[in-house]
């Protein structure tokens, strides 16, 4: 379902469930002017679209014991697809890496690493990140404090919700 393909309501049930994804189908229903039926179809179908990908908990990292948050930015020596690719399957597999992304500019991928402290940082970096064939250089930016976070888009006609 494209951008395009969503309607007032849609994008008014989206709004609703960025800001809590348990709420009842009868709420989300009156919150959106729809009965529980029509809404549950919708909903379902903004799903099966992958509109909604997914519900999950949003836990402060700090009560978990990981408050350290890592901006690496990597640069390999070559860029051509298959290095690419054996870079993007290494990463999808360590749990320290919340977010990766090919970039442009001086870093081919910008990730983003939470840990424990500065010895768990040192270990992800020796036993994974500096282990990978074609990588580089590796520069990391320690986060002093987290200004805003959000997981919830900025949709069209409704203002954005933080956390």
């Amino acid at each position: 379902m494209a951008t395009a393909g969503l309607d007032a309501i849609d994008l008014k049930i989206l709004a609703a469930l960025q800001r809590d994804g348990r709420l009842p189908i009868q709420k989300l229903a009156e919150e959106v002017g729809l009965s529980a039926s029509p809404c549950l179809r919708r909903v379902r179908m903004l799903e099966k679209a992958n509109v909604i990908r997914g519900y999950v908990a949003v836990i402060d990292q700090n009560a978990v014991s990981l408050p350290v948050s890592v901006f690496v930015s990597v640069r390999l020596e070559r860029q051509r697809e298959e290095e690419l690719q054996r870079f993007s399957d290494a990463v999808a597999k360590w749990p320290e890496v919340l977010e990766c992304y090919l970039m442009t500019g001086q870093a081919d991928y910008l990730l983003r690493v939470v840990v424990r402290d500065l010895s768990h940082y040192e270990e992800f970096l020796k036993a994974k990140l500096t282990r990978l064939e074609g990588v580089r250089s590796i520069e990391s930016s320690f986060a002093l404090g987290q200004v805003k976070y959000t997981n919830a888009l900025p949709l069209p006609g409704r203002p954005s919700q933080t956390r």
